[in-house]
């Protein structure tokens, strides 16, 4: 057994007290990666790790022309585009970037496929057009952000947004994929418009404006005049989601909360105006669906407490057809195939990663189409979680996933991971994202307990709605409440307790360090806001506005004043406990800016923080070389701060 390099419990109170201030910053430079205070990993931490990063996942994405499936996963350091011909079959690579491949569209008639890239993850999409003889053209230009490509039945009308640096609003650009020069835009927007569907005739095309997670109208655009139709528009803001022409164009599916709590599945008459209900009440919401290119069958998923339950219709008789009994979990990108026989769609479980699966809707089959290698994990080995709720300050019942460790010899250590959005939930799932929830319970004997605080989706808009603006921290108060309930469990040690989370749940981290450090380890947290009014004037200016709906205007005297009151950068004297800090140099959403700010001010006040860059990653890791960095420093960070032995 190696000697232990980490404290144990019993002195992590004296980090707070130590002067960190006046030493120097220890930095290391590994190609991209740049790590301050981060000691190098043992090897024992490294092979502990390795079983968990090499699981792999795969995510359908479309079918091909020829009936088989376009699925991205990886096998190098990226995720990239294969095709799969049948269950079970070989997966077959076809796009070999060096960065990620972030969607794959099957064009049709024959004419290719539609991949969408960035660089860096800076966010900047590019759109290619893959022949089918494997020659690639760029279709957008440089230096500009292009999006929700939608093309019409026979693939002759391809549009999609365009927006460009410093401009908040977004263009509707249009061509033909065969005549990749014949680009020209369409339609001048205003805000974050773009395409959602076009109608079988390539005439009209679908669009929406996103103005928040409660306001999202509809309009008709006019191929070739121009004109602008709103539909569905009522008297108050309707949050849409999606949508479909049905394949005579004369009717619109979409989900719409207007009139209910909830999102449901809605038929807008394009003539008439009027809208029915397909779906029903529900007390849960319609997260997706999908319709056959004939209009016979109908598709959708409903959110049930965190779990994907689908329902597949006769869309013309509206009778029930067979109904696939899925694995317990999470589904994504529903897809009929070509000649509608089959839905295709990704599944994810606990236990299980991503993989891609079909439904047989005629003979009522479902078959796994690919399934992902779990690194040397055994699949009995990994946990699921248990539903609690808790009660908050104000009496309102608060959701959590716990995981706990199996066999567990007396109270464990606690991981609080808390997601990104804010308008996220956490859910049941196994992937490239949280697979550090599984490595966290089975290497380390953490229990880790994944809250949706109040102002996450899947519960209705009232409960999202109540962390907006000036009740920002009552999301935080949910956090008290849960260590409060932390605090009557025999099976947790409330007294080794680290917050967790990354984007919006990196703030939350913070935040939750400026009001409960005395109750908690330590804090991890990647790109998360550290000032808000800072946030909205560095964030790219396509998403300024959005977030401002979410979180207030800066420009408002009254809302700054919120803002100075609760901002993390403004409160940081009160964080006692050391942190680990993560951050990509290319990030358009969380700049760099704001966890430099926190980590200079954290040193200043001497609280140990360790901090992590990475130079050719976004909003999020997705290069492997990357993941296996970022998961050894929260690995060694946990281990010191938790006072856990180091394996081996």
């Amino acid at each position: 057994m190696k000697k232990s390099l980490f404290l144990g419990a019993a002195v992590l109170c004296l980090f707070a007290a130590a002067d960190v201030s006046a030493q120097a910053v220890q930095r290391r430079e590994i190609g991209n990666q740049v790590l301050e205070n981060v000691p190098e990993a043992p090897a024992s931490v490294r092979e502990g790790l390795a079983k968990y990063q090499n699981v792999r996942s795969a995510y359908f994405q479309d079918w091909a022309a020829d009936g088989s499936m376009l699925i991205t996963t990886r096998f190098g350091q990226t995720n990239q585009v294969h095709t799969v011909a049948a269950p079970g079959a070989a997966r077959n690579q076809i796009t070999f970037y060096d960065e990620p491949v972030a969607g794959v569209a099957s064009l049709p008639a024959g004419k290719g496929l539609m991949l969408t890239k960035d660089t860096g993850g800076d966010e900047w999409f590019q759109l290619l057009v893959r022949r089918p003889d494997g020659k690639t053209t760029t279709i957008t230009e440089a230096g500009t952000r292009n999006q929700s490509p939608a093309v019409s039945k026979d693939g002759s009308v391809l549009v999609w947004s365009r927006s460009a640096k410093g401009d908040a609003d977004a263009d509707i650009l249009m061509l033909d994929p065969s005549a990749p020069d014949g680009r020209r835009t369409i339609l001048e927007g205003t805000g974050a418009m773009s395409p959602i569907d076009v109608s079988a005739d390539g005439k009209t095309v679908l669009l929406g404006r996103y103005l928040s997670i409660n306001d999202s109208p509809r309009w008709l655009l006019d191929v070739a005049g121009g004109k602008l139709t709103p539909l569905g528009a009522g008297k108050t803001p309707i949050a849409y989601q999606g949508g479909k022409f049905t394949p005579d164009g004369k009717r619109v599916l979409i989900l719409s909360d207007e009139g209910s709590d909830f999102a449901r599945l809605v038929e807008i008459d394009l003539a008439t105006g009027k809208k029915t209900n397909l779906s029903g009440e529900l007390n849960w919401d319609v997260e997706d669906f999908a319709l056959s290119s004939d209009g016979r069958i109908l598709a959708y998923v409903v959110n049930e407490d965190g779990y994907s339950k689908l329902i597949v219709r006769d869309f013309v008789t509206r009778r029930a057809l067979p109904q696939a009994q899925l694995p317990a979990g999470v589904l994504s990108n529903l897809t009929f195939s070509k000649d509608g026989s089959k839905l295709g769609f990704s599944l994810s479980t606990p236990t299980s990663s991503s993989d891609a699966w079909s439904w047989d809707v005629l003979e009522g089959k479902l078959q796994r189409w690919t399934n992902s290698e779990l690194g040397g994990l055994d699949p009995a080995s990994l946990v699921e979680p248990s539903l609690v709720r808790f009660k908050s300050f104000d009496g309102r019942s608060i959701p959590a996933l716990v995981y706990r460790p199996k066999n567990a010899k007396g109270p464990t250590p606690v991981v609080i991971d808390i997601h990104g959005g804010p308008e996220g939930q956490s859910r049941p799932v196994y992937n490239s994202i949280n697979q550090h929830i599984q490595q966290m319970v089975g290497e380390m004997g953490i229990t880790v307990i994944v809250p949706n605080v109040r102002g996450s989706t899947g519960y209705g808009k009232t409960y999202l709605n109540l962390d907006n603006a000036e009740k920002r921290e009552d999301s935080v108060k949910d956090i008290g409440a849960l260590l409060d309930w932390i605090a009557t469990q025999p099976d947790l040690d409330a007294k080794r307790a680290v917050v967790y989370g990354q984007s919006y749940g990196g703030y939350m981290s913070l935040a939750v360090m400026t009001h409960y450090s005395d109750r908690l380890a330590g804090g991890v947290e990647r790109y998360g806001i550290s000032n808000f009014t800072s946030f909205l004037k560095n964030t790219e200016t396509y998403r300024r506005d959005l977030r401002r709906a979410e979180y207030g205007d800066e420009r408002d005297p009254k809302m700054q004043k919120v803002f100075e009151r609760i901002s993390p950068l403004n409160n940081v004297k009160k964080i006692t406990k050391p942190m680990l800090v993560m951050q990509g140099a290319n990030d358009p959403r969380v700049p760099q800016s704001e966890s430099d700010q926190v980590v200079a001010q954290l040193r200043q006040n001497g609280v140990e923080t360790w901090y992590v860059l990475f130079k050719d990653e976004g909003h999020g890791f997705f290069k492997r070389v990357n993941s296996d960095r970022r998961r050894e420093a929260e690995t060694l960070f946990l281990q010191k701060v938790l006072g856990l032995k180091p394996a081996g």
